[in-house]
């Protein structure tokens, strides 16, 4: 699952789950298992590739070097995946750090190596998932400052703004189609 989309799709949905100010509605395991099935479905060219690169060797596994060889042709097409979605410079950070941390144990970290692409990977899918998560409660906090500033006028100080907010921000997340529009979002 590291190697997908799931750890951005995971917090978006959490987040907008939290910006509706629902408490566990729709539940967590809704939310993962939708996450999972879409981090699978985004992933699938890149899973028949490793696939294909597997089926198209002609190494037999007889040897450590044989798995070794294997692995580096079923990795290879989730190393250009991870490529294409880390940002650069979290790469660089880690490649940096790598250097500095085996330093003397003859061992030289570069951009090509698979475990150093995970973690920025990682990295740059959280720091997505937040900017895109900003930008999402943006519209939910708005609701929620008109009905308090509605309530407050109306001197209805007593009153929760969430009892009030949280129907109206689910009727306008179901009036603009929201979950269709954020997993049409999230795919493309």
């Amino acid at each position: 699952l590291s190697l997908t989309s799931f750890i951005k799709l995971s917090v978006v949905l959490m987040i907008v789950r939290n910006a509706t100010g629902l408490q566990q509605v729709p539940s967590n395991m809704i939310l993962m298992i939708l996450a999972l099935f879409l981090a699978v479905f985004i992933s699938m060219p890149v899973f028949s590739a490793a696939l294909a690169a597997l089926s198209e060797s002609d190494i037999t596994p007889e040897t450590p070097a044989d798995f070794i060889a294997l692995w580096r042709a079923g990795i290879a097409p989730f190393q250009a995946f991870l490529g294409e979605n880390t940002t650069p410079t979290h790469l660089m950070f880690m490649v940096d750090v790598s250097n500095e941390l085996w330093e003397g144990s003859g061992m030289v970290g570069t951009e090509d190596d698979f475990i150093i692409q995970v973690p920025p990977f990682m990295i740059s899918q959280l720091t997505e998932a937040f900017e895109i998560g900003f930008l999402l409660y943006l519209p939910f906090v708005a609701v929620d400052l008109a009905v308090t500033g509605i309530l407050m006028a109306m001197g209805m100080q007593m009153v929760q703004p969430n009892i009030i907010a949280v129907p109206f921000k689910l009727l306008i997340f179901v009036f603009v189609d929201g979950w269709s529009k954020l997993v049409e979002g999230l795919i493309v």
